[in-house]
């Protein structure tokens, strides 16, 4: 057999096993759910700024933007830009490697490739670090709710324009919120792409971790996808994405468009 392939079927076989292994599952959540306490995310920046993920997380949105090579990446919930310029830095390297393919120079101002962030607040010392950074040149951001008419429209209009899209939903946790943000954003998706829907895992925390949030279990970014996927049969959960994670703030969250 092919040295490759068996590789990568040995690894399927690990992920198929993770998956029925009930108890490495409960014990990466029970893991998740202490270093939350702790404010574990907030411990790592991704080029220096902050990113707030785990490096799980970090390691599968690079998998799959390698994978699906997307023109477009489609962000809401800004924060400290550090997701907006781990998703720039991806799709630099995306350049890099094409001009490499095409034994060409490589000229980054002349790449179309691009990230759009949404964010209902940009606080001015983030905006003024994310456009000091040098991959500022391939994020563009929107000021405004990303579930507002005029947002929403103006999102469309950018997306009109490319032709591999993925979208990435880290705003407002609110079930109705991110459901307005599906409805809104996931059809943008290119067939083969994903729609990823951040903090799914509120779903599977106590109660009490919220004690000043909107959200929680029974009104979150999962019910919402539940929800979303009652409906919207193009899209299918990516079981094994999350099973070979184990530490993932997005269970049932990475959602591939397969139609």
């Amino acid at each position: 057999m092919d040295a490759i392939k068996q590789f990568r079927e040995q690894v399927q076989e690990n992920i198929e096993g993770l998956g029925r292994d009930r108890d490495m599952q409960d014990l990466s959540r029970i893991w998740l759910r202490d270093t939350l306490k702790h404010r574990y995310t907030y411990n790592f920046s991704w080029m220096g700024r902050p990113i707030i993920q785990y490096p799980q997380d970090m390691v599968a949105m690079q998998e799959l933007i390698w994978s699906i090579k997307p023109d477009l990446i489609i962000e809401t919930g800004i924060a400290h830009g550090g997701s907006l310029i781990f998703s720039a830095s991806m799709l630099a390297q995306l350049d890099m490697c094409d001009a490499v393919e095409a034994n060409v120079s490589f000229n980054p101002k002349a790449s179309r490739r691009k990230v759009l962030g949404i964010d209902i607040d940009i606080r001015a010392h983030n905006r003024a670090a994310i456009e000091a950074h040098p991959l500022a040149s391939r994020i563009q951001m929107i000021q405004g709710s990303s579930i507002a008419p005029e947002i929403i429209e103006q999102v469309k209009q950018v997306a009109s324009g490319y032709k591999t899209v993925l979208v990435c939903l880290d705003s407002n946790h609110t079930h109705a919120h991110v459901l307005d943000e599906m409805k809104a954003y996931a059809p943008l998706t290119s067939v083969g792409s994903y729609c990823v829907v951040f903090d799914t895992i509120v779903e599977d925390l106590p109660a009490a971790m919220f004690p000043d949030r909107p959200w929680g279990p029974g009104d979150n970014p999962k019910t919402a996808v539940w929800e979303y996927l009652k409906t919207h049969p193009e899209f299918e959960i990516d079981k094994a994405l999350h099973n070979k994670l184990l530490i993932t703030v997005a269970p049932d969250g990475y959602l591939k468009r397969v139609r």
